[in-house]
């Protein structure tokens, strides 16, 4: 149960007005509950307060509360939001789903497994072609556990200068330990390429072997994620450091048809439609069928339309079709054995 620290923090903010820090100080304690293993009871309390910040914020762009803002130095390398994406919004092939499903399981009986001595699995490596979910995925991991979602900014993590990223980059991994999240390294293989690969820099290789190290000894209760679209040039030694490779590709033609019900609902005239689309949109990834789906249902809400004309979707799937550049021409590399 909630300590006498976060009940007084919250009868405190009740009586001062103060309705930001009453959500913060709630969604604490809902995410405590998650990590001593009462899933329900934290996903009850997740539910009452969504409710409530809708009814509160029925006119905000964006409701969402961050349970911590990381300041000094940190404040450059993380990015913080309070998702409320969940992995029903999401399209996923049967094996990605209950991947990510038996990851939820476990960190909702985080504290029962440790008990036990067992480890919950809690640091994730996905990887496949861009706009096929792994962004969204870490966003979705943060909504169902009801913990903030960091992002780390690789831009001002990597330095020129020798031992400055590895200095920051522990300083993230001290952040990890101190504050429960799902930590999100995107673009991973900026960090993780394979040590003396062609072209290699110095600075990058310390910053993996820091990686490595930290990564390893890492035993916090967050949720560590990393995403990538380039596998093949990841470090071999990456990967027995994460617990699960998640795999994502382009929708099958099923997904295809699923994204497209979930998107368009009652949008379309007909329901023959749908497979139509769906034949229309095969080799799309996930992110460009949304978009398009999304500039059709746009164009028909400014003009008062209350269907989408299916002949506007396909003509806009074509369109992302067309954009499409060919994808690079994998370079050989040079591993060091």
């Amino acid at each position: 149960m909630a300590n006498g620290d976060q009940l007084k923090a919250l009868f405190r903010s009740y009586a001062e007005g103060d309705e930001r820090h009453f959500y913060s100080v709630a969604m604490q304690m809902a995410a405590h509950e998650a990590k001593q293993g009462h899933g329900k009871l934290a996903e009850e309390l997740r539910d009452l307060l969504d409710a409530a910040k809708l009814r509160r914020n029925a006119g905000a762009a964006d409701g969402a509360i961050p349970l911590a803002r990381p300041k000094g130095d940190l404040a450059s390398l993380l990015s913080v939001s309070y998702p409320s994406s969940r992995l029903s919004d999401m399209v996923l092939a049967e094996p990605v789903l209950a991947g990510l499903q038996r990851v939820l399981k476990e960190q909702r009986h985080l504290g029962k497994l440790r008990s036990h001595g067992l480890h919950p699995r809690r640091k994730l490596l996905l990887v496949g072609p861009s706009g096929t979910g792994k962004t969204m995925t870490a966003a979705a991991l943060a909504g169902e556990l009801g913990i903030p979602l960091f992002v780390v900014r690789l831009d001002a993590l990597i330095t020129k200068f020798m031992g400055e990223s590895a200095a920051k980059l522990r300083q993230v991994f001290d952040a990890v330990a101190s504050t429960r999240g799902v930590y999100f390294f995107d673009e991973f293989d900026a960090i993780g390429s394979q040590r003396g690969i062609v072209n290699d820099v110095g600075e990058i290789r310390r910053i993996l072997n820091s990686f490595l190290l930290m990564i390893e000894q890492d035993e916090s209760s967050s949720v560590i994620v990393a995403a990538t679209n380039h596998v093949d040039i990841l470090d071999e030694a990456l990967f027995r450091r994460f617990d699960d490779l998640v795999e994502y590709h382009v929708p099958s033609a099923n997904e295809i048809r699923a994204l497209l019900r979930m998107r368009l609902g009652s949008y379309l005239k007909s329901a023959k439609s749908i497979s139509s689309l769906a034949t229309e949109a095969v080799g799309l990834s996930h992110a460009e069928i949304t978009r398009a789906v999304g500039d059709a249902v746009k164009e028909a809400v400014m003009h008062d339309q209350v269907r989408v004309p299916a002949d506007d979707v396909k003509a806009l799937l074509q369109q992302r079709h067309a954009v499409r550049r060919p994808p690079p021409v994998a370079k050989p590399s040079v591993r060091v054995r």
